[in-house]
């Protein structure tokens, strides 16, 4: 069965240097969104009170509002999504990695499953409360099950979650349409004193306290997660991050597919407002994350994108787990109190330093992330992971 099931990947082992460049575009696009919630009052915890809500460009058409909005629109939930189909691509290569070897599967594979859930652990405690790596990890563990599966059974189970997830935002998005509007809520003071002058073992202690509430997303993402991951696998398993005509054609599609559907819905659900806010991040944005897949493949296949733009996204997908973490550690350092304070210090100051803050810190990743490359072959925290599974082993 394990021969059946590589048939397909084992014909295309020529690759673009794509995925990791889509790698890197995920990880800077994530923060694209998490940027705001380090710079919003409450930080975390403003989240569930309206500070993240962005402005509206047709009440007040300013330039400041046109381009925050803007920049919103094209990262939330978009990249997010990307980075998760490219996390189940990662694990369809391991798979496909173990059965050419003839390992079992999963073997070992829920050690390194469990060495992520530890690592997405520590990264919540200390630097960010809505970490993803926890997530994945979990749902690493259902799927990388299902890969030893058949074809059909991973077809049942991807739609079987998808139809589930988009029931539940269908009826969570009706249920906020139902409610009538009340007056906007403001973060809470007591979490806008401790992110702004609070130390950093008050801050531990505060995600602690409030963990099952912070760890809400993957818990109700869990069905997309799942879908997202098997999607993954079916696009790599279909050659479509390999150097053919296949390869290109499927590409292409996304891109036009993508693009085509995703970015008038997801435009339909940012002008209706917040109570669609789920159904936009949650049920559209995934597709027009399949967009990008397709645009940035055409982008690289008609060499539209410069070199060090590529050698940068490229340098940064080689090392997505340290840039992940890095990226909201040095956000942490630059907002919070216990480092220079930013948040409170530019409060309502408009939003240009805001995606400044974003390119700056994006540039600092690229930079830091070529030159760590250049004297050794792999980042940091995944020269670590390595060191550990290998002792394991």
């Amino acid at each position: 069965m394990a021969d059946t099931l590589l048939a397909p990947a084992a014909q295309k082992t020529t690759r673009l240097p794509l995925l990791d460049v889509l790698r890197g575009a995920a990880i800077l696009g994530t923060l694209m969104t998490n940027v705001w919630i380090f710079t919003s009052p409450g930080s975390e915890w403003g989240v569930f009170q309206g500070a993240l809500k962005a402005p509206d460009p047709l009440a007040d058409p300013s330039a400041a509002h046109l381009a925050e909005s803007v920049f919103r629109f094209l990262a939330d939930g978009k990249f997010l999504a990307l980075l998760t189909v490219l996390f189940g691509v990662g694990l369809a290569i391991q798979y496909d990695s173990a059965a050419r070897r003839g390992d079992p599967w999963p073997g070992r594979y829920p050690r390194r499953a469990a060495f992520l859930f530890v690592e997405g652990t520590v990264h919540f405690v200390l630097v960010f409360a809505w970490d993803v790596l926890m997530g994945y990890a979990v749902t690493a563990l259902l799927v990388a099950w299902l890969l030893a599966r058949s074809e059909k059974v991973r077809r049942r189970a991807m739609w079987t979650a998808g139809a589930l997830h988009l029931a539940l935002v269908s009826l969570l998005t009706l249920d906020a349409l139902s409610r009538p509007s009340g007056p906007p809520t403001s973060p809470d003071a007591a979490a806008v004193e401790l992110y702004a002058h609070g130390g950093y073992p008050a801050q531990i202690a505060f995600r602690l306290e409030h963990f099952a509430a912070l760890r809400i997303e993957p818990v109700f993402s869990f069905g997309l997660l799942v879908f997202l991951f098997l999607l993954g696998v079916r696009l790599h398993r279909a050659g479509a991050f390999t150097a053919t005509a296949e390869g290109r054609r499927i590409r292409t599609r996304l891109a036009a597919w993508g693009l085509g559907l995703g970015l008038p819905l997801n435009a339909a659900t940012t002008l209706g407002g917040g109570d669609f806010y789920l159904l936009g991040r949650y049920g559209a944005a995934p597709l027009l994350a399949l967009g990008y897949i397709g645009l940035i493949g055409v982008a690289l296949d008609r060499r539209w994108v410069p070199a060090p733009v590529t050698s940068a996204l490229r340098s940064v997908g080689r090392t997505a787990l340290s840039c992940y973490v890095a990226q909201n550690l040095l956000c942490m350092l630059l907002c919070y109190g216990i480092g220079l304070g930013l948040a409170e210090r530019l409060d309502g100051s408009g939003p240009w330093w805001v995606m400044g803050l974003w390119a700056g810190v994006s540039l600092t990743l690229a930079a830091g992330s070529w030159l760590w490359l250049r004297r050794f072959g792999h980042g940091p925290l995944e020269a670590v992971q390595r060191a550990v599974l290998r002792s394991r082993r």
